[in-house]
């Protein structure tokens, strides 16, 4: 397809990534079920700590809104590597 020929694509690809990896922090910094950490229980008694909680659950869609993105682009741009 001549949509994935575009020379504006390596560098959404590459921002893609960037929110992918930004929003996959978020998630787990934020995320409550993470075992054997220690930090967690008294992070969690944390004001800001919990203003930030409250957008949990949104960065999910943000993060695999950008995943599938990224990875059909990515796909599209490179091809299968097998």
């Amino acid at each position: 397809m001549s949509i994935f020929q575009s020379a504006a694509l390596p560098k959404i690809i590459f921002i893609l990534g960037v929110i992918n990896l930004l929003s996959g922090l978020f998630i787990l910094f934020t995320c409550r079920c993470i075992p054997g950490l220690k930090i967690a229980g008294k992070l969690m008694q944390n004001t800001t700590y919990k203003r930030v909680f409250k957008y949990h659950c949104y960065i999910w869609w943000v993060f695999w809104t950008s995943v599938v993105v990224h990875a059909v682009i990515a796909i599209g741009f490179a091809g299968f590597p097998f």
